[in-house]
């Protein structure tokens, strides 16, 4: 046995007994989505009666776990800077509580005040080196790790051993866990035909030799395969997706022609399916950089003809972005859309691109609107905002004035709605 082999050993321990070392007050960060430490949170609801006010902090946690019901309330409270079903599901039961931030301060800012007790982090099995590897991603991890008190990471057979700033050495770790969890998987759904039009007009926006950012969903999946026939893409991303593989083995990314990290897809986390985790295991084409790091949009803009696609949930006729919340309920989160979106126009050459569907609701309502419901929140403000496009087209807004920018939203609204915006428009006075 190896002294790294035996230090392994002697770190090793069960759940319950990570479990029993938590405190009052204490404040336990836990990596996101894939990274969410499965067995050890399947765990933590086992402190009520020996810890009062645990305060947990993750984000997507991709699974409901004990700690969430009810009768836990008193004794875990949890925070997210990113909702998905889960959050969404404890937020009207008084449960947990948001965290605005941008990804690319939510490390910094967070430990800027905050004492971290313990951090909870997913790794690949340990090399020969005695190095782990915090797998999935680095959105804000490697930041609490770095100041944790007590750092335990839950050791994963299937966790791919990915690239980049996410390396860990056994002698900075405390302690161990073994995962009793297979590796959180999710395979792309089919775009359907309005995203394929959207990913055909996001397209035509697209140069060769452009660097992407693409996130998740329909119509980064539409996008992506409407850039098939694109020459030496580049990759800087928050999220490396199945569709960025895709493009890779297809040879439309090559990265040859990035001004930062050049010839390197680089991202901050990854999600996805088997295809996509057997594509980034052991693959030094494939970087994670920290999330104040990929995410900073000083750095971004560094990178010509930067491309930069989000996606929203409404936007008003002046041009204000809503894609985190449904009227005041939270349902998502800023992530890293005004990092992504800023630093992209300021790229030479860049754009940043705003996507969404022309209605909701099966097609009773527009997306776009005269103004925004009551409690709304501004993910991104109008002075921000470079092009929005929809199924029916491209709607230019750098540089517009309001009234410019009402007659181009107006025209990729859906036909149905038209008229009626041309009409509250006109009520509201702003064209």
């Amino acid at each position: 046995m190896s002294g790294y082999q035996r230090e392994y050993q002697e770190k090793l321990r069960r759940p319950e007994q990570i479990i029993e070392m938590i405190k009052d007050d204490d404040f336990i960060s836990v990596g996101q989505i894939a990274g969410g430490a499965p067995t050890l949170l399947s765990h933590l609801h086992e402190v009520k009666g020996r810890a009062k006010n645990v305060h947990l902090q993750s984000s997507m946690i991709l699974q409901k776990y004990p700690f969430m019901e009810e009768e836990y309330k008193d004794c875990i409270s949890y925070e997210a800077w990113f909702y998905g079903a889960q959050e969404r599901m404890m937020q009207p039961q008084g449960r947990m509580t948001f965290m605005p931030a941008h990804l690319s301060r939510t490390g910094p800012n967070k430990t800027a005040y905050k004492k971290v007790n313990m951090f909870w982090g997913v790794s690949a099995p340990m090399d020969e080196h005695g190095n782990l590897n915090i797998a999935y991603g680095i959105a804000f991890e490697m930041d609490m790790l770095e100041k944790a008190d007590i750092v335990v990471l839950e050791i994963s057979p299937d966790a791919p051993r990915t690239f980049g700033e996410n390396v860990v050495n056994i002698r900075d770790v405390d302690f161990l866990v073994e995962s009793e969890y297979p590796r959180f998987e999710m395979n792309p759904v089919a775009p359907g035909e309005v995203d394929l039009a959207i990913g055909r007009n996001i397209a035509s926006l697209v140069e060769d030799r452009s660097v992407i950012q693409l996130g998740i969903g329909n119509i980064p999946n539409a996008v992506a395969m409407s850039l098939m026939d694109k020459k030496d893409l580049g990759v800087h991303t928050e999220m490396i997706t199945d569709s960025m593989a895709d493009l890779y083995e297809a040879g439309v990314i090559t990265n040859k022609y990035k001004q930062v990290y050049p010839g390197k897809m680089v991202g901050t986390f990854v999600y996805g399916s088997k295809k996509l985790y057997d594509f980034v295991n052991n693959n030094p084409m494939v970087e994670f950089k920290r999330g104040r790091n990929v995410n900073d949009p000083f750095i971004i803009a560094q990178n010509d003809n930067m491309v930069s696609i989000n996606t929203a949930v409404q936007i008003d006729l002046t041009g204000q972005v809503a894609s985190e919340s449904i009227g005041p309920r939270q349902y998502s989160g800023t992530g890293g859309q005004f990092d992504t979106a800023f630093g992209a126009v300021r790229s030479k050459g860049g754009k940043s691109i705003i996507a969404l569907h022309s209605t909701a609701k099966k097609g009773t309502v527009s997306t776009i609107v005269p103004r925004l419901g009551s409690g709304t929140i501004v993910s991104l403000s109008r002075n921000d905002v470079d092009y929005v496009v929809t199924e029916y087209g491209i709607a230019p807004m750098r540089g517009r004035s309001i009234a410019e920018r009402v007659s181009n939203l107006i025209a990729v609204a859906h036909p149905d709605f038209r008229k009626e915006l041309e009409n509250e428009a006109a009520e509201l006075q702003i064209w």
